[in-house]
C-alpha cells in the first residue's frame, strides 16, 4: 500500500461491503452537510446519513456508493465506516433514486413505530400515575 494513500473499508452488519487500498480521496455526508477526506486530515469521526459516499483510486477511479446511516473513523490512514446498507455502481442518478426510495423510506417507518412507542409508553405511564393516585 502506497503510504500516501488510504484503506477504506465499509462494513456492513452481516458482510464487509469493501475493503480497499489506495484511496485517494473521499467525500461523505453528514447531517451538518457533506465533506471531504484526504489521506493526512486529521482523525476524528462522523455520523453518516443516507447519501452518496464518494471515493477514488487510481484503478478504478471515481466510484460511488449508496449508504444508508451510520459511522465513519478514520485513524491515520485507515477509515472504516460502518452502516446499515449500501449499494455500489456508476450510475449516480440510480444510486440516488434507491437511496431515497428504499434508505430514506425505511427511516420514515422507523420514525412512525417510534412515535407509536413513545405514545404507547406516555399513555401507559399516565395510567399508571392515575391509579396510584386513587
Amino acid at each position: 500500500m502506497n503510504p500516501e494513500l488510504m484503506h477504506l473499508k465499509i462494513l456492513l452488519p452481516n458482510r464487509i461491503f469493501a475493503d480497499l487500498d489506495g484511496v485517494s480521496r473521499m467525500v461523505v455526508e453528514t447531517s451538518a452537510g457533506s465533506f471531504g477526506i484526504l489521506p493526512h486530515r486529521l482523525d476524528g469521526i462522523a455520523a453518516l446519513v443516507p447519501g452518496i459516499f464518494t471515493y477514488e483510486t487510481a484503478t478504478e477511479g471515481e466510484c460511488f456508493v449508496a449508504v444508508d446511516q451510520g459511522m465513519l473513523v478514520k485513524t491515520g490512514l485507515d477509515v472504516l465506516v460502518s452502516v446499515r446498507r449500501a449499494t455500489g455502481g456508476t450510475d449516480l442518478g440510480r444510486l440516488r433514486a434507491v437511496m431515497e426510495e428504499e434508505f430514506l423510506e425505511l427511516d420514515d417507518s422507523e420514525e412512525r413505530a417510534r412515535l407509536a412507542t413513545e405514545k404507547l409508553a406516555s399513555g401507559f405511564l399516565s395510567r399508571f400515575a392515575r391509579v396510584h393516585h386513587v
